[in-house]
């Protein structure tokens, strides 16, 4: 369908096909690329906010911006690669070419997260970060390319290879192509994270984010092996040309068409579109104006996208905040993930079978478009949630001096209970190789501090920072600086003291503290979770093992007391200085429930009805505008995270949530005013009024049969709601 006098060309599949059970045996190879493909591109997104955050270095905003933008391109490019399909290459090269394409941005991007390759210093750290940041982006734009590309192609691929009697074998192959994305999203997320927790290195051992990103990167060149493997049993259709830029051409004619006769002296025509009939066909008009009616009511829909894709990016670096140890299992902040394709395997067929069925035994009117409404609804209702967590995670977080502050706190390694005086704050007593309990704030570069009433020490102290002094034996004060940033990837910041009179050793597992001498606080070193045994020794042979069980995010001052019991280190004292992580990451399950539900509701949902409202011949066209309002929606979070700069998190969220809930009533009055259509029956209605010849009205009645054919298998399709 095209512009008058086009000719619409059918291109015969090859006449040989292999089966097996019914089926060709070329899906199988489609099913297996699918999965593996999936596997690939969810496993590198799920560890890439963290890899931004704590390889990069980013801080929160730039790090959730890159994210979105990625993922915004990964849905635009889907437009591209079915023009390239349709028009130029066909499906099976375009899924060759941009896989080949896709493959080596993996493979950059695992490359771009090995440490050793700028490490001259073999400190763990990349000296030149520029490389790992230029690597990384050419990385994520070949896979933006390589996965948005195919992504319109390879079902498309897969039903080619069915004949038009296989319409029940075609239905199955969409449930398992489905199952295997979800099956892959699912997997992926479990185990890159797993992956990424892993300690890898040549010289110095670091968080392994080359074998998270190398794995998919793996997958990724096994999917396109099995891909081509199975090339000599595919059925491959030549390009028939797309109808996006059918319809794009005819719109951009009909406004062209418009201005050039915007004198008052030529009659108007019903629609705007009506000035491309000088050109294009009476139908494809019509069919364009059914579809502009939809896309209309997309305008609203990417702000639901721009919640929903969060999860990876916001949620997840709320979740490195809180306590993921659930007793027989510890869960790392990116396997909260994991949550999503689970509760969709689950939701998708109550929603199907149980809800709506009830619903519609009550009587009620749920349309789809009241489904979506409530959809989005529930998407802000769960960043409501959000920011209620994020209230519970503020209140434990520790508050750091500002610019114009100095926080002070003291540590007795005096043999008795001194009493501190350090004004304008009230005398405090400290317990012998104690601290007294919380920092103290001073706006003044200079206090005093005095010990049992005795003359005042003047003490200069840093704006910014926090400081521990030390009280000795012979009650003169040390100055010490103290940690002043919560321990990152579920580490603690944890320093030794010695109180001895003697030098001590002190090392654990994987740590080395060295040689203490006496009042003289070690580095920090960061101790992962979990039990650690601390070995003290000195040169003299003496020598004991402390004992203590970490958790996620805090800091410790530990203090070997003059009076150390060598037979089991029973009395040596811990300062805590950071309190580690106790808002527990059970917590995002419920706006984990909630944003899924909401996917489940409005995106299938979505979907369906978008397909139901318009022509067979236009779908593709809607699938690029759906794809669209995604792309938009991460687009709003990168313009939201980097121009509103909103201090508290929880604050973020709410205004995240109001947005939508704005959003959602406008769309409840823009699907109020919709009126649902037959498009079939349109088309019928408009070609009989056209006069069609006996070819035509053939066609039609093929199509026809083709639409009811769709709609019967509608139920045994589950409902896609990855892409």
């Amino acid at each position: 369908m095209g512009e008058k006098g086009g000719k619409d060309e059918e291109q015969k599949p090859n006449s040989k096909k292999v089966e097996c059970c019914g089926y060709p045996l070329s899906i199988f190879f489609i099913v297996v690329n699918e999965f593996c493909e999936r596997f690939s591109y969810y496993g590198m997104r799920a560890v890439l906010v963290l890899y931004f955050r704590y390889f990069l270095n980013w801080d929160d905003d730039l790090a959730t911006s890159i994210y979105h933008a990625f993922v915004a391109l990964c849905y635009l490019t889907p437009i591209l690669g079915a023009i390239i399909a349709d028009s130029w290459l066909g499906k099976f090269k375009t899924i060759i070419y941009l896989s080949i394409v896709y493959a080596v941005g993996q493979v950059v991007m695992a490359i771009s997260a090995i440490h050793d390759i700028t490490d001259a210093d073999r400190d763990g750290k990349p000296d030149n970060i520029t490389i790992h940041v230029a690597l990384s982006m050419v990385g994520l734009l070949l896979i933006a390319l390589g996965t948005g590309g195919i992504k319109p192609c390879v079902s498309a691929f897969g039903g080619d290879q069915f004949e038009d009697h296989q319409t029940r074998q075609r239905s199955t192959f969409f449930s398992v192509f489905y199952l295997c994305i979800n099956a892959g999203s699912l997997l992926s997320t479990i185990i890159t994270p797993i992956l990424r927790g892993q300690e890898c290195g040549i010289h110095s051992q670091q968080k392994c984010y080359p074998l998270a990103f190398g794995v998919p990167a793996a997958l990724m060149v096994v999917a396109l092996v099995v891909f081509i493997a199975g090339s000599s049993m595919y059925v491959k259709t030549a390009p028939k040309g797309n109808i996006m830029l059918d319809v794009s051409k005819c719109i951009c004619f009909a406004i062209k068409n418009r201005y050039k006769h915007r004198s008052s002296q030529y009659p108007k025509r019903e629609h705007w579109l009506d000035w491309a009939s000088d050109k294009y066909e009476k139908l494809l008009i019509q069919q364009i104006k059914m579809v502009l009616k939809v896309l209309f009511l997309y305008l609203p829909l990417p702000m639901f996208w721009t919640l929903f894709d969060q999860k990876g990016s916001r949620w997840t670096l709320q979740a490195t905040t809180m306590n993921g140890d659930f007793g027989f299992l510890v869960l790392q902040p990116d396997q909260m993930q994991t949550l999503n394709p689970i509760l969709i395997l689950t939701l998708v067929p109550i929603t199907d079978r149980v809800i709506y069925p009830l619903i519609e035994k009550c009587g009620l009117n749920f349309s789809p478009l009241k489904r979506m409404t409530v959809g989005m609804f529930l998407a802000a209702m769960a960043f409501v949630s959000a920011a209620f967590v994020q209230l519970e995670i503020d209140k434990t977080l520790p508050v750091f001096p500002s610019s114009t502050q100095a926080q002070v706190r003291v540590l007795n390694m005096a043999n008795s209970n001194v009493t501190v005086t350090i004004p304008p704050y009230d005398p405090f007593a400290v317990g012998t190789n104690q601290a007294n309990g919380e920092y103290l704030t001073f706006d003044s570069d200079n206090i005093a501090v005095s010990c049992d009433n005795g003359a005042a020490v003047p003490v200069s102290v840093i704006k910014k920072s926090r400081q521990t002094l030390v009280i000795t034996p012979a009650k003169a004060v040390e100055q010490f600086q103290d940690i002043i940033y919560k321990p990152e990837q579920g580490n603690n910041a944890v320093r030794f003291i010695n109180g001895l009179s003697t030098p001590v050793n002190v090392s654990g597992s994987e740590v080395d503290y060295g040689s203490l001498t006496t009042f003289i606080f070690s580095d920090y070193l960061m101790i992962p979770r979990g039990k650690q045994v601390f070995t003290i020794k000195t040169a003299a042979g003496q020598q004991c093992d402390y004992t203590k069980q970490f958790g996620f995010g805090g800091a410790y001052s530990i203090v070997i007391p003059s009076t150390l019991s060598w037979e089991n280190c029973g009395n040596i004292q811990e300062v805590e200085e950071i309190q580690p992580n106790s808002v527990h990451i059970a917590l995002q399950i419920p706006q984990y429930f909630l944003i899924t539900a909401g996917e489940v509701v409005f995106s299938v949902t979505g979907l369906e009805f978008s397909y139901s409202q318009a022509p067979s011949n236009m779908k593709a066209v809607l699938q690029a505008g759906w794809l669209l309002t995604t792309a938009m929606g991460n687009f709003i979070v990168l313009i939201v995270a980097q121009s509103i700069k909103l201090n508290e998190r929880w604050a973020e969220y709410l205004l995240f949530a109001s947005l939508l809930v704005a959003v959602c009533v406008l769309f409840s009055i823009m699907a109020y005013f919709y009126t649902y259509i037959d498009p079939v029956a349109i088309e019928a209605e408009f070609k009989k009024k056209e006069g069609m010849d006996s070819d035509e009205k053939e066609k039609l009645e093929m199509k026809e049969k083709d639409t009811v054919h769709d709609d019967d298998d509608d139920d045994d399709v589950p409902r896609q709601t990855k892409m």
